[in-house]
Order: C-alpha cells, then sequence, then structure tokens
C-alpha cells in the first residue's frame, strides 16, 4: 500500500468534531473564574494558576497531601549495560500516621554523566519486567486484582515490558531513567484506600461515613509518590528531571506536574480522559466509563458529572496549562480511539496561549498533525501510527524534546 494511503487510512480511524465548537465548550484558560482577564505572568502565577489547582482538586483528584516524609537508601548499586552504566536500587520508606511503607526506585544513569537530566516515571508490572537483569528481585504482581496484594511474580515476568523502555537508548543520548512500580504506592483496585500511602497520610477510610466529595484518588498518590522520587534522585545528584507516563499514569504524570514545579518537562503518552483529553468531547472513554470502571482513581465529586460533562467547571487543558511556562509533550496514537488522539491534540493547544504570558510559543497550528508529525515548541504533540502503546517511537519523540529542554545547545 502506498505511504499515502496509510496515513489516509489510519488518520480515518480518528473521531471527527469540529475544532471551533470544541474551543467555545472549554473555559478560557486566560479568565479567571469571576470573568477577570489574565494578561501577564505574575498574575497567572499569583492568582489563575491557583485558582486552577483548586477547581482540580475539588473536582477531579482529589485535595492532594503533601507528600509524606521518607527516607532514601542505596540498597544496591552496580555497573551496568557493559559498563555503559550505573544502576542503582533505592529503597524509598515512607512514613506518616505512626505506619512506614517501603518502595524502590530502579535507578540508570550514564556512567560519564551520572548528574544527567533524568526520564522519571512509574510502571505497571514491577521493575523487575522493565529490564532483563536477573539480579533485580522479582517482587510485585499486577496490583488490578486484591488477590494480586503480596504475591510474588513468575521469574518469567523478567523483561516483560522490556520494549517500552530503551534504556540503552535513553542513556545514550545523554539523560538517565529512573522507575518504581505504581503498586507499591496504591493498588490498583477499590479496596477503600485502606492500603498504600493513603492510610499514612490520613486519607484512608473514614469510620464515621463516606470519604469526602474531594477526597484524593488513586492518581493523586501516585502523582504524589513521583514528585518524593524527584526529591529521593538528589541522593544520587540528580537535579534536572522530566517525568512520563503511559495510559493511566500519563494522567498520573500530569496531575504530578501540575502539583510539582520542579519537573522540566512532563510527557503524556495516551492519556485520554482524566488526562489530556478534553472530557466535554464525550468521545472514547468519557466522565461515565472511567469512573464506573475506576472509581478509585479520582475524587467521588468527579463520577458527578458523568454524563453532564458540560456542567464540570474546567476541561483538561487547563490541566496542561498548570505546567507552564514548563515543557510539556502529548503523545497520541492514531488507532487509540478510547483515548480520543484529536481530543488530546485540542486540548494541547487551547493550553497554548498561557505560555504566551512568558514569552514562550506553545502550538500554534489549528488542526491536528497528521500522523507521524509533530508540532510545537515548548508545548508539543505527536501522533504516532498504531495502538495504544508505548513505542521507540514515542520515546525518540521525547528525546529529541528533551534534547530542546535540556541541552538547548545541541
Amino acid at each position: 500500500m502506498p505511504a499515502g494511503s496509510l496515513l489516509l487510512l489510519l488518520s480515518a480511524t480518528l473521531p471527527a468534531m469540529p475544532q471551533d465548537a470544541t474551543s467555545r465548550a472549554t473555559p478560557d484558560p486566560l479568565t479567571a473564574v469571576d470573568g477577570t482577564a489574565c494578561s501577564d505572568a505574575a498574575t497567572w502565577t499569583a492568582a489563575r494558576r491557583p485558582e486552577l489547582l483548586e477547581l482540580f482538586e475539588q473536582h477531579v483528584y482529589g485535595r492532594t497531601p503533601a507528600p509524606p516524609a521518607f527516607r532514601c537508601e542505596i540498597s544496591d548499586q552496580r555497573s551496568a549495560l557493559g559498563g555503559d552504566a550505573r544502576r542503582t536500587r533505592l529503597k524509598v520508606t515512607f512514613h506518616g500516621n505512626g505506619a512506614e511503607l517501603e518502595t524502590e526506585l530502579l535507578v540508570f544513569q550514564p556512567a560519564e554523566h551520572l548528574d544527567a537530566p533524568l526520564f522519571l516515571g512509574l510502571n505497571f508490572r514491577g521493575n523487575h519486567t522493565v529490564v532483563d537483569d536477573p539480579d533485580l528481585p522479582v517482587r510485585a504482581t499486577p496490583a488490578g486484582t486484591p488477590e494480586g496484594l503480596g504475591r510474588r511474580a513468575p521469574e518469567s515476568d523478567r523483561g516483560e515490558r522490556a520494549r517500552r523502555y530503551p534504556i540503552a537508548t535513553i542513556l545514550d543520548r545523554g539523560f538517565g531513567f529512573a522507575t518504581a512500580w505504581y503498586g507499591d504506592l496504591d493498588p490498583d483496585f477499590d479496596d477503600g484506600f485502606r492500603n498504600g500511602l493513603h492510610p499514612l497520610l490520613g486519607a484512608g477510610p473514614t469510620e464515621t461515613g463516606p470519604r469526602a466529595a474531594d477526597a484524593p484518588g488513586s492518581i493523586a498518590i501516585w502523582a504524589i509518590g513521583l514528585s518524593s522520587y524527584r526529591k529521593a534522585l538528589r541522593v544520587l545528584g540528580v537535579e534536572s528531571v522530566a517525568v512520563f507516563g503511559h495510559s493511566r499514569l500519563g494522567k498520573t504524570a500530569l496531575w504530578a506536574g501540575a502539583l510539582d514545579p520542579g519537573f522540566a518537562l512532563t510527557i503524556s503518552n495516551d492519556s485520554g480522559c482524566g488526562g489530556a483529553a478534553l472530557s466535554k468531547r464525550k468521545q472514547g472513554e468519557t466522565v461515565e466509563a472511567i469512573t464506573r470502571r475506576f472509581p478509585h482513581w479520582f475524587c467521588p465529586r468527579f463520577a458527578e458529572y458523568a454524563g453532564r460533562e458540560e456542567a464540570l467547571p474546567l476541561d483538561q487543558h487547563l490541566l496542561i496549562a498548570l505546567m507552564a511556562p514548563r515543557a510539556v509533550h502529548v503523545a497520541s496514537a492514531s488507532e487509540d480511539a478510547w483515548a480520543d488522539p484529536e481530543g488530546e491534540f485540542l486540548a494541547a493547544r487551547d493550553a497554548s496561549p498561557v505560555w504566551g504570558l512568558f514569552g514562550l510559543r506553545g502550538i500554534e497550528q489549528e488542526t491536528s498533525p497528521a500522523v507521524g508529525e509533530v508540532t510545537g515548541e515548548q508545548v508539543r504533540y505527536h501522533l504516532r501510527a498504531g495502538k495504544h502503546d508505548l513505542t521507540g517511537e514515542d520515546w525518540r519523540r521525547f528525546l529529541h524534546h528533551a534534547d530542546r529542554v535540556f541541552y538547548a545547545s545541541r
């Protein structure tokens, strides 16, 4: 099949919606709730940004507690990847409310550049699945069911997800890589918030009735973990960090980047509803679908907008805007209609005017780029051919953007 025909075929999988209508339906990032215009960076920083954070805590993710205290210890450190890297296992132990929670952060750094900027993200199936390394302990199972708690994964899981994390390529480009299992921070099922970090933060189950409408869900807790891990990396001399995530962990990366200005670059891959996609479009996975299947991800109030997204006082372009003036990269896949690629592009585009307040450029083109193309400056978007996944093509785009953020002279 000719390449042009293939692009047309892949582009035809995307849901269509008039973009001007979408823009009119979403709140203006530069107009406050009371109608006041936000026309400069100082007003954005002092007034509009805090207002938007408050709205997202009230209506989507919940009131996210400050990260808990933690201690960090190097449990193992050795040469890796044929001597080109240093591999470190960091034991990060959180404590609060009279309890402790032990987690592990796996870190790879270029041997000749130990203070290199680093990509940090959570993984779905355990650190041993990210790289085929017989010295890494197999200690986690998928976190999506109660039966998985405390069970050891099979040895066959080693390196099972390595194709999603091209660690050697990342290090060769002058970056480090760090990851932790998201199930350590909070299990990915509705456990009544009895496990993970919730009890340590005083955000677990109540004895007096239902949880508050703005109580934090799992995405908020995973985001807290990412912020803590960013600080833990200072033990290894790492100060510059990009946070990334795929799917539900892309939603998490966006909320972590919004909360923590310490992340210089925030990357969302196929994050969809509750992530980069506009909720008011009601395309792909809707608020009703996501809160019915995954009620524990968000605050209870978010479910009240199921089927009535037009009543939301915000939309996800405002989440992306919270990263300004830092860099953001939103990635979509052409066949991933459930994540609404068009809605992800529109959110990134409609957030971009905020960067103008800082004399920076985001996305200026009106229509989504063709499959295989990228658009934007500080705010970037790319559309990859294929399905819901994290691929080498995505990483090629992420690395190029990270070069611009961390190595501007390249």
